[in-house]
């Protein structure tokens, strides 16, 4: 079990991501279904180590994505 602190700097000197921050996967927890089991340790949250590699190195990431610019669905 990391702190997502750890878990950043694990992911990137694995070579898993290329740059992360502790508050983007703290982002990541709160917004999406697929993240793996986020443990609160105290004031921290921890997250198994063995289930964050994977989920990170099979996200697509959509850095630098605008979403104020994507239109409205017109079905919606």
């Amino acid at each position: 079990m990391v702190s997502f602190r750890e878990l950043a700097r694990r992911l990137i000197s694995d070579g898993v991501v290329e740059r992360i921050t502790h508050q983007r996967i703290s982002q990541l927890a709160r917004e999406d279904a697929d993240f793996p089991p986020v443990v609160p340790v105290g004031p921290s949250s921890v997250v198994d180590y063995r289930k964050a590699r994977p989920y990170f190195a099979n996200r697509k990431s959509k850095q630098g994505q605008r979403t104020d610019l994507k239109k409205a669905d017109p079905e919606a």
